[in-house]
């Protein structure tokens, strides 16, 4: 498969969910024409309407997913394949699943729900926790990895910064495009997930969520504050 993202390359999360100030379709959209203006290479996006608001205004690439949480199960990224239908139907170009080893709502294992999803003309990013739910994810046929959910499920790493060395283990035993996303806050971390190996990077708290950036600035200003409180 001819890679659908270049190498080396940004791509920018324009996501906002229900009760965030900046959630509705069309903010979204005007938010990845945004992101294009800036360089961005692709947008990742959550929803069907912003999927299709989405497709409407910008001709990058789109990797999509569809947030829905079932009660028999804690996967939330793209739980079903009727799912992943439906945000390919809307118009992504990639669609990101849960590929962690949980048990998925609708009752089909993970390696079914690739191999239907790829028979139907999908492409798929697996996003995945730990090194071993990325191989058994590209064993299965998965056409990116991604380190989504390090961190987001019990199991694994917990950080505050970016999960690197993930990064830099899948890349080495992987031959499929490996993708960074999760906690990248600086061009800095982008680079050096690049550097680790990233066939590109996914950005989006840090660019697109402006009450996650204020509140970064306040955490240090509070900090500087306290430094001074102390030291007086």
């Amino acid at each position: 498969m001819s890679q659908i993202i270049p190498y080396q390359s940004l791509v920018v999360s324009c996501q906002a969910l229900e009760g965030e100030p900046l959630h509705g379709a069309d903010i979204m959209a005007k938010m990845s024409i945004a992101a294009l203006q800036g360089g961005a290479s692709g947008i990742r996006a959550n929803g069907i309407r912003d999927i299709q608001a989405i497709r409407n205004v910008v001709e990058l690439p789109i990797i999509g997913l569809l947030k829905k949480q079932y009660k028999n199960s804690e996967i939330f990224i793209t739980p079903t394949i009727e799912d992943a239908l439906a945000v390919s139907e809307a118009g992504a170009d990639i669609v990101a699943i849960d590929a962690t080893n949980r048990t998925r709502p609708d009752g089909y294992t993970l390696k079914d729900t690739i191999n239907i999803l790829k028979d139907k003309g999908v492409v798929v990013m697996a996003d995945i926790s730990t090194v071993e739910e990325g191989e058994i994810a590209a064993l299965y046929g998965a056409d990116y990895i991604s380190t989504t959910l390090s961190g987001y499920t019990p199991y694994s790493r917990q950080l505050e910064l970016p999960d690197i060395e993930l990064v830099e283990q899948l890349s080495e035993r992987l031959d499929c495009p490996v993708v960074a996303e999760g906690r990248i806050s600086c061009p800095e971390q982008a680079v050096a997930a690049l550097q680790a190996g990233a066939h590109f990077v996914v950005v989006g708290g840090a660019i697109t969520r402006p009450q996650q950036i204020t509140k970064s600035y306040i955490q240090k200003i509070r900090e500087q504050k306290n430094k001074y409180a102390r030291n007086g």
